[in-house]
Order: C-alpha cells, then sequence, then structure tokens
C-alpha cells in the first residue's frame, strides 16, 4: 500500500511539474485552454481596446473551440514559450472569445450578440483565429472590418511571434505585407545563423 501512495504522490508530482513546464496550461469550464496572463473581461470590444491602449497595449482577440487539437498545441507549445509570452504580456492584452459561446460581447459597431453570433457575423471558421484590433475603437464598424490583421490558423512560435511583432510595429500601414515581411526575417535569422556558425 505505500508504494501504491508513493507511486501516485510521484504521479500527480510529475503531472504538477509538466503543468508548470507547459506554462500552467489549464482548461476552463468552457472547455477551452486557458493562459494565466489572459485578459478576463466584460467583453465590451471598445472599452477593451481603451484599456489596452491605456496600458500600452494593443488589444488581440483569439476565438478558439473545445476539442481543438491546434489550440491545444498553441497553446502548449507556443503561448507558454517564454519568449512568445513575455513580448505577448508585454506588448498585448490578449481576450480569449469561444467561437460556439453564448457569453455575451459588445461589438465595435454597438451591437449586443453572443460569442458564436460574433463568430458568424465576422466569418470565422477556423480555430486559434487572432484578431488584431486597432489603437482607437472603430466607428460605425464590427471588430472584424476594423481589424488591422487577421491570423487564422495555428502557426508554429516563429511565424506565430512575427505576426505580433509586424502588427505592434504598425507593419501594416507599410508597403511591406506580412508574407514579405516574414520571408525577409526568415533570411536574416538565416544569415545570422550561418554566420554564427563560422
Amino acid at each position: 500500500m505505500k508504494n501504491f501512495i508513493l507511486g501516485l504522490a510521484l504521479f500527480l508530482l510529475a503531472g504538477s511539474t509538466a503543468l508548470v513546464n507547459a506554462g500552467e496550461v489549464q482548461m476552463g469550464d468552457d472547455g477551452l485552454h486557458k493562459q494565466a496572463w489572459f485578459s478576463d473581461t466584460f467583453k465590451d470590444i471598445a472599452e477593451d481596446i481603451a484599456t489596452a491602449k491605456e496600458e500600452g497595449k494593443r488589444l488581440a482577440i483569439i476565438f478558439e473551440q473545445r476539442g481543438c487539437i491546434y489550440c491545444k498545441e498553441v497553446h502548449e507549445h507556443v503561448l507558454s514559450d517564454p519568449e512568445v509570452r513575455d513580448y505577448l504580456k508585454e506588448n498585448f492584452m490578449m481576450v480569449q472569445f469561444n467561437l460556439h459561446g453564448d457569453v455575451e460581447i459588445v461589438d465595435t459597431d454597438g451591437e449586443v450578440l453572443s460569442e458564436k453570433k460574433a463568430a458568424r457575423k465576422w466569418r470565422l471558421l477556423f480555430t486559434p483565429t487572432v484578431l488584431f484590433l486597432p489603437e482607437d475603437p472603430p466607428q460605425d464598424k464590427s471588430a472584424v472590418e476594423a481589424a488591422v490583421a487577421i491570423m487564422p490558423g495555428a502557426f508554429k512560435k516563429f511565424t506565430f511571434l512575427e505576426m505580433f511583432i509586424w502588427v505592434n510595429e504598425k507593419g501594416y500601414e507599410s508597403d511591406e505585407g506580412f508574407q514579405t515581411y516574414f520571408n525577409r526575417k526568415f533570411r536574416e535569422r538565416q544569415e545570422a545563423k550561418k554566420k554564427a556558425s563560422n
């Protein structure tokens, strides 16, 4: 019996260590993976944009759904990565929406609707999808119409982080689109690796 209890204790300890190592990703009652540093708001998007600006940040809304293996991957391997996590925490206010959720939100055009109705209104089909909102609340536009960029689907660390950097540095205002920017940054990283290995 002592061996069983000791084994169970070691198993639970190993499980809790894995949770800490995974960036303390937890599962919410809604079946969505949670990051402790995500912002829990009343989901009034115009207010959230203003709050983010007051904190010197940008608002990013991430849509997820229960059972999404890609969301799980992003939480465990991208959002939990210290480099990604620290950059996002410093520069963005992240608010999580449920693609099939019933929580009431207020769109930037003033319409009050559920998360799932907002997802349909904004024609969002994939999870995770990240909407990057402008620095100031738009007038008479929905959040998706006002978004400066949208990242549909799961990406690996480098692409994911570079998208947030591009938005934060207002790359969307330049003539260099994200794909061109990303290719340039990729080449720069490859060249830096070659120089470092020589």
